[in-house]
């Protein structure tokens, strides 16, 4: 079983798609440090994507240390970064990529600001806290 959901999108690739939930599934504690997460075969077969695709799904959230493969295990949810400093430098990519969109839409900081602030409350309502 997947301890998460997708709903595709058009234009928007699947793994990345399926990379999205999954984190947003961590990260909103639906999914916890030490959870087992599917196999290549178990999340395709549930989210109705190619192993090939499942694969890169996995491996891209290990490379961002989000999954460690445990020998004789399997894959389990890793534990966060314990450094503060460390947890930052892992949305650098997206926080630029955000700021250039944003820009590009003509939104100020502060509606920026406003806008990230009422996704995460929306996230933190969706795991009831």
């Amino acid at each position: 079983m997947v301890p998460f959901r997708l709903i595709p999108q058009p234009g928007v690739a699947i793994a990345e798609q399926v990379v999205f939930a999954a984190k947003k599934a961590m990260f909103s504690g639906k999914i916890r440090p030490g959870d087992a997460f599917p196999s290549v075969r178990a999340l395709g077969r549930a989210m109705k994507i190619h192993a090939n695709t499942a694969q890169k799904v996995i491996a891209q959230l290990t490379a961002e240390g989000l999954l460690e493969v445990r020998p004789g295990i399997g894959t389990v949810v890793a534990q966060p970064p314990a450094a503060r400093a460390g947890r930052g430098r892992l949305l650098a990519r997206d926080v630029e990529q955000l700021a250039v969109q944003a820009m590009q839409l003509g939104l100020s900081l502060d509606e920026l600001q406003t806008s990230i602030a009422e996704c995460w409350r929306g996230l933190h309502k969706e795991d009831g806290r």
